[in-house]
Formats: C-alpha cells, structure tokens, sequence
C-alpha cells in the first residue's frame, strides 16, 4: 500500500457514519442498502455518498441485486490495513 492509498482509506474511515456501516457489514458480510438505510435514520443520497467514498477505496465492494445494493467488505484490504497500523505500533 502506498502513502496515497493509505491517506484516502484513513479519510474514508474518518466519519463515524462511515464507521458504523463498516461494522454493520462485517457483522452480516453481506447487506442491503434498505437495512442500512434503517439502521442509520439517514436518508438515500447521503447513504450513496458514504457508500461511493467508502467503494472508491476498495474497503467495501457492491453489487446490485434487484433495486437494491449489496456492500461486502474487502476483508483482505482491511487486513493489510491493519497490518499498516500494527507496524506502526511496533517501530521505534
């Protein structure tokens, strides 16, 4: 990962909105838009713009199922994400 890379996903994952909907994913792996929606009291065009921001780093994929999205998350990007900040931790 680059410095870029790592810049825009620490961005992606500044907002607690956009938190909280990475949590709501990686507990179901798998979820629709509407549940999200739900969930978060927000309305559709504020949900898109956290799902573009989050989809355009790769963190959370998506796939149309009817007239629904479905969002997954990139658990091997997150992975190296957290890899990242554990060699962080551990330089001296």
């Amino acid at each position: 990962m680059d410095y870029a890379e790592t810049a825009a996903i620490m961005k992606a994952l500044s907002d607690e909105n956009r938190v909280h909907i990475v949590s709501m994913i990686a507990k179901q792996n798998d979820i629709c838009a509407c549940n999200i929606l739900d969930d978060l009291g927000i309305n559709q065009s504020t949900l898109s713009y956290h799902m573009k921001t989050l989809c355009s780093t790769g963190l959370v994929t998506c796939r149309k199922e009817g007239k629904w999205m479905h969002y997954s998350l990139d658990r091997e990007l997150f992975s190296k994400v957290a890899n990242l900040l554990s060699g962080f931790a551990s330089q001296k």
